[in-house]
Formats: C-alpha cells, sequence, structure tokens
C-alpha cells in the first residue's frame, strides 16, 4: 500500500519540529553542554512532588471531571485573579488540560472554520503554524524585529488584517526571544481586536519570569477583552513542573464549553495526580518560583553581556529564559552556525529558522542551564566565532 497517499495532506505536508529535528542530532553526541532544550534545570520543588505522593498514596487514580478538580478550577480562579487582575467563573470558565498545547490544539478547534486567518507573531514558539494548519485555518505571520526587542506592534497587526481574520495568537514573554510587550502598545493592540472582532488567544506560560521588576500585563485584563480572550497558562515553566503534562485555559463559557466538547471525547480529563500537585504548586509555590526567577535573573544578564561582547548583538529580553543573539557577523546561516558549533565545541542552541522563516540570522539559546555550563559554553563559542572570522 502507498502509505504516504493515504495520510491527510495537510497534515502531510506539515514539517516536523525543527527543534527536535535538531536535537535528534544532538543526541548522536556526547558531552554537549546544551543551550536549548527550553526546560527548568530545576526540579519540581519538594513539597509539589509530595503533594503527588500524597495523592497516590490515597488512592486518587481515578477520572476527574472533563473541566477538571473543581478544587483546582477554584485555585487557579483565585492566583488568575490574584496575579493578572482577571475574575473568571471556577464552575464554567476554566478547563484544565495536558499541557498548553493541548489547550491551544482545543481552542483553534473550537473556534476555526476551514480557511479562517490566525495572525501570530513570528520569530513564535515552533506548533503555533501546525497546530492552526491541523484545525484548518490559515496562519497569517507578523514579523517581529530585533530593532523593536521583537515586540509586536499594533502597525503591523493592522497592516495584516483581512476580512478572513478570526483569531490573533499572542505569546509573551516570549518564546523564543524572551520579548515582552508594554502595557500602552497592547491597550492600541486590544482597540484593533475590538474593532475587528477578532478573538485572541494569549499564551501566557512565562508570566512569571519577567525581570528588573517589570509588571506583566495581560491582555485579557484591559477593558473590553476578557469577553474576547482565550487565556492561557499553565505549570511547566514557572513551577519547573514540565513533565506533569498540566495547563488549563480561561474563557467565556461558551468558548470553554466548545473547547471541553473536544477535549472530553479525545483526552477526557488531564492526569488527576497532576492536578492535585498543581494545587500545591498553586497555594504554596510562590516563594520557590521566586528563587528560580532571581537564579535565571542572573544567568540572563551573564549570558547577553557575553554575547554582546562577543560582536554577537543581543537585545536583553524582558522575560522567559532564552536569548536570540544576531550572529549574521559570521557569516553563517543560523542553521550552519548551530551545526557548526555542535560539532566543533560541543555546544548546542537553536537556528533560529526553527522559529519560523524570519528568525534566519539568528539562534535560540536557553539560559535554563547552570552559570557553571553557561560560562564554559560561552568561551567555547567565542573559540568557535574567532575560527569562522579568521
Amino acid at each position: 500500500m502507498a502509505f504516504q497517499k493515504q495520510i491527510a495532506a495537510h497534515i502531510r505536508d506539515i514539517p516536523k519540529s525543527g527543534i527536535r529535528e535538531f536535537f535528534d542530532i544532538v543526541a548522536q553526541e556526547k558531552e554537549v553542554i546544551s543551550l536549548g532544550v527550553g526546560e527548568p534545570d530545576f526540579d519540581t520543588p519538594w513539597h509539589i512532588r509530595e503533594a503527588a505522593i500524597y495523592s497516590l498514596e490515597n488512592g486518587r487514580t481515578h477520572y476527574t471531571s472533563n473541566l477538571g478538580l473543581p478544587e483546582l478550577r477554584s485555585s487557579i480562579c483565585r492566583y488568575v485573579h490574584k496575579h493578572f487582575g482577571i475574575a473568571y467563573d471556577p464552575r464554567h470558565e476554566v478547563i484544565i488540560t495536558v499541557g498548553v498545547s493541548e489547550a491551544i490544539d482545543l481552542a483553534l478547534r473550537a473556534l476555526l472554520n476551514p480557511g479562517d486567518e490566525v495572525l501570530y507573531h513570528e520569530p513564535c514558539y515552533v506548533s503555533y503554524s501546525p497546530s492552526v494548519i491541523m484545525a484548518h485555518g490559515k496562519p497569517v505571520v507578523i514579523a517581529t524585529r530585533a530593532e523593536d526587542q521583537f515586540r509586536l506592534t499594533a502597525e503591523a497587526l493592522k497592516a495584516k488584517i483581512t476580512e478572513r481574520s478570526k483569531v490573533l495568537m499572542l505569546n509573551f514573554p516570549c518564546n523564543p526571544t524572551g520579548a515582552t510587550q508594554t502595557r500602552a502598545e497592547l491597550e492600541k493592540i486590544a482597540r484593533l481586536c475590538i474593532d475587528h472582532d477578532l478573538i485572541v488567544l494569549t499564551d501566557e506560560i512565562y508570566s512569571e519570569l519577567t525581570y528588573e521588576g517589570s509588571q506583566h500585563v495581560s491582555i485579557a485584563s484591559l477593558p473590553g477583552m476578557r469577553e474576547r480572550c482565550i487565556f492561557l497558562h499553565g505549570f511547566s515553566k514557572a513551577f519547573a513542573m514540565t513533565g506533569w503534562r498540566i495547563g488549563y485555559a480561561c474563557a467565556p463559557a461558551l468558548l470553554t464549553d466548545a473547547m471541553m466538547k473536544i477535549h472530553q471525547y479525545a483526552i477526557l480529563c488531564a492526569n488527576t495526580t497532576s492536578q492535585d500537585a498543581a494545587i500545591e504548586a498553586l497555594e504554596h509555590g510562590s516563594r520557590g518560583v521566586e528563587t528560580m526567577r532571581r537564579e535565571y535573573e542572573h544567568r540572563r544578564n551573564y549570558i547577553v553581556r557575553a554575547f554582546n561582547e562577543l560582536g554577537l548583538e543581543c537585545h536583553k529580553p524582558g522575560g522567559a529564559f532564552y536569548i536570540f543573539p544576531n550572529i549574521r557577523s559570521t557569516g553563517l546561516t543560523s542553521r550552519e552556525f548551530s551545526l557548526g558549533l555542535l560539532e566543533k565545541k560541543k555546544v548546542a542552541c537553536v537556528p533560529g529558522t526553527a522559529f519560523g522563516a524570519c528568525g534566519e540570522g539568528f539562534v535560540r539559546c536557553c539560559y535554563a542551564t547552570s552559570l557553571d555550563q553557561i560560562k564554559v559554553a560561552m568561551e567555547r563559542i567565542g573559540e568557535f566565532v574567532n575560527e569562522v572570522e579568521r
């Protein structure tokens, strides 16, 4: 049988993740210092793991409601109201998902008809465009620029809006650039969304990881936006819970109900043990989050300074745990730079093109690894750059 012909065309034509493709190559190398994987190097704090152990010991191993544990949804609503200033009803406006990735998929499938346009800023997380395509939508890229610190501008958004535009996807702080957004620009973007009747998917998974005392602002908290936003968040980054696969979406009841229909048939419910651990994280995890945030900020300051001293221009990101240095001065493409650095110096970073075509000329480096490892990696990168530029 010619299986290639049997695969759905819209799936067959989707490229594999540029991150995973690159790390299949990394996996074949030994003793590599990785600045690649977007995952905290901290273990999940003990009190959260202990809550999961307690949950298992007490036999909490059964299905939950499709929407998730009522007590977790209530805890989420308290947390979101306290930290983001947005009020949601835990009974009808919150759904617990298998990571934020599932929440994005549910939201897009619940909203899109074939051909509906979804606007998103790029460079961006690798799943955005494929998720739109899998939901039979049309992805529309809005390029962001290093000169603007990779922030989305209302002017750039307005230029891309058409009669088919239905959804705007935002991710601030941003993976891969670490970009954050100002309240003033968000207010302009919000006005465009209201004027053009756009639904906004706002992925705020890195919101706790902002630096220099800056205050994260959610677009969902702005006047007129709560009713047209799906607020996406989770536990992977701030609470170092990547492997627990637990996230959530908050939205008006009509939207969460539509998402729940897909979730109940595809997944049924998120992992019960992870849900119990997530309650502990929200209720008692703030001190651990702050400890990790301070350490990330210290590492950020070091690695940004080190790249700039090498002559590889790098803006100081306001959030997340990534930097996106410009490597064009080496004369190499993003892929050539990343593969050469891996082969010759055993340091792994991700080509900027993994995050969209406008990532060419950049690489993503994750500083969620120890400062000692970062220092060794930067020495090796310096050696590589000197050898290339001779």
